[in-house]
This record gives C-alpha cells, sequence and structure tokens, in this order.
C-alpha cells in the first residue's frame, strides 16, 4: 500500500479531537479571493525528525467527509507536496516549534478545515483545525452612530438676598428709572 494511501486511510480511521500537543490559530480565518492566508500548528512537544501533515476537509465533518493530503514538512526534505496540490501556490515552513501552512491567491474552493497532524506509534495526533472561508468581499463593520447627549439642566435655588444684595439691586434699579425718565427727574430736582 502506498504510504500516502495509508495516511488518507489512517486519517478517516482517526478520532477528530483537539489535541493539547499541537495547537492551531487562528480557529476561523475570513480572507478575500486572491489573497494570502497563512495558518499556523505549533508543537508543544519535541518533533525531533519526525514530520508534520497538512490535511484539509473541504465539508464539516461527518462519517462520509474525508481529509485531503495537501502537504508535509519534513526535516529534510522541507515540504513535500500532495498529488493534486498546486505546488506554486502551498508552502509549508518551520519557525522554532510552528509550522506555518501559507496558501497564496486563494479561491471559494479552497475553503474548508485544515488540520495539522503527526504521526506517533500508534497513534495520529491532530490539532483543533482552522476553518478558512474564502469570500468575494470582506464584511465591513457598520460604525456606531453617535448620539449626542443633551447637557442636564442644574436647577439652582435662588439664594436667600443678603443686605448687601439688596441694596445693590436697589441701586441699579435708580439708576435704570434716571435712564428711563431723564428729564422728569431734573424737573424735580430743580425746585
Amino acid at each position: 500500500m502506498r504510504p500516502r494511501l495509508w495516511l488518507l486511510l489512517a486519517a478517516q480511521l482517526a478520532v477528530l479531537r483537539g489535541s493539547s500537543v499541537l495547537q492551531q490559530t487562528p480557529a476561523y480565518i475570513q480572507v478575500q479571493t486572491n489573497k494570502m492566508a497563512m495558518l499556523s500548528c505549533e508543537a508543544k512537544i519535541s518533533l525531533g525528525n519526525m514530520r508534520i501533515y497538512w490535511l484539509r476537509q473541504r465539508q464539516a465533518p461527518s462519517s462520509d467527509s474525508h481529509h485531503e493530503f495537501l502537504a508535509l514538512w519534513d526535516s529534510t526534505k522541507g515540504t513535500v507536496h500532495g498529488e493534486e496540490v498546486e505546488q506554486e501556490k502551498l508552502a509549508v515552513f518551520r519557525d522554532a516549534s510552528r509550522f506555518i501552512l501559507n496558501l497564496t491567491s486563494v479561491k471559494p474552493e479552497d475553503s474548508g478545515i485544515y488540520f495539522c497532524m503527526i504521526i506517533g506509534s500508534p497513534e495520529l495526533t491532530f490539532g483543533k483545525g482552522t476553518q478558512l472561508s474564502v469570500v468575494d468581499f470582506l464584511p465591513t463593520t457598520a460604525q456606531p452612530t453617535k448620539k449626542s447627549t443633551p447637557k442636564k439642566r442644574v436647577c439652582r435655588l435662588p439664594r436667600p438676598a443678603t443686605q448687601k444684595g439688596r441694596r445693590r439691586r436697589a441701586r441699579l434699579r435708580f439708576i435704570k428709572h434716571l435712564r428711563l425718565h431723564p428729564l422728569e427727574k431734573r424737573s424735580r430736582l430743580d425746585y
């Protein structure tokens, strides 16, 4: 049996439970058509010469869904692509304990759930998966409308009148009265 065929059959039989050994980020990513997507898988154990595999599931997990082998990263060979994968579109590289799957010029048919995986003995260990959604237009976030808040009116109680305040008001009334009726006042003063 060919190694890649064995890998796909083994992946079909494995129970897909995310492990804490392989941590994938982000959990969900939405990318515009013809742009680039970068998916990360961080190994929390020392891999040594172990290989990291990248698989894609095009539909939601179910009994009839299957995993496509995309590529693997090998410490001696670098990226090894699957049989039907466009090599110029997909690359896997290592950055310390992180393994990056780089997809360029993504199309809507690239949408799906991407899993990183390692083969141990005897089990397969999967990351929790990253759901990639490729769309023609990214949604825009509407800016919240700003409501102007009315200023609060402050009711002030009248101050109790002081002696000084009363005198000042009486003087102002007198001056105002003089300005309104100057001739009348003068004629009275002349007598």
